[in-house]
């Protein structure tokens, strides 16, 4: 049986939503990091907060789209680029866990409730503990910057199918670059 030519509809759109959660939330955390303690950061933080769990409650469903939804067969490559896909693949999806919880347990760990959208309070995952809020928000960088990184090389690698090796690895994902060709 022949492979589909793209990815299915709601296989893109969970990509795309995910990906447009994440874009919007990196440079929301990295932007009122360094803000002075005002309305306006206390603002964002909790926009920040808002993305992070809308990420977290987004995994499962995405994980379940991408397990119902078996993507197209790999393109003729060669094994290191098919294993290192499968590998950042994979990666990726742990950070879009990691991240957010360990943004939320920095924010248990400071005192500072996550509520949700403004209405729905979450639970603290563990207790106020000034340590702990630092060696979290410690992690909560590193694998954002991880994060970062990952999707910057899946961006670069995209990119370099699409221009340079001239196959359709982007248009299974975005199907509009096959009509501008």
């Amino acid at each position: 049986m022949p492979s589909r030519p793209h990815y299915t509809v709601p296989a893109r759109t969970a990509h795309w939503l995910m990906a447009a959660l994440m874009l919007a939330a990196f440079p929301l955390g990295v932007y009122m990091h360094d803000l002075p303690l005002s309305p306006l950061k206390l603002q964002l933080v909790s926009y920040h907060k808002w993305l992070g769990v809308a990420v977290l409650l987004l995994i499962l469903p995405r994980v379940v789209v991408r397990l119902a939804h078996r993507p197209p067969a790999p393109l003729p490559a060669p094994t290191w680029q098919q294993k290192t896909a499968g590998a950042t693949h994979l990666l990726l999806y742990a950070l879009m866990i990691a991240v957010p919880v360990t943004g939320w347990l920095m924010s248990s760990a400071k005192g500072f409730p996550v509520v949700f959208l403004g209405v729905l309070p979450l639970p603290d995952l563990i207790g106020k503990n000034k340590e702990l809020g630092e060696l979290f928000l410690a992690a909560h960088e590193i694998l954002n910057y991880t994060l970062l990184v990952l999707v910057g090389l899946h961006i670069a690698a995209a990119l370099k199918h699409h221009f340079i090796d001239r196959d359709r690895t982007l248009s299974r994902m975005l199907p509009v670059l096959e009509r501008v060709r």
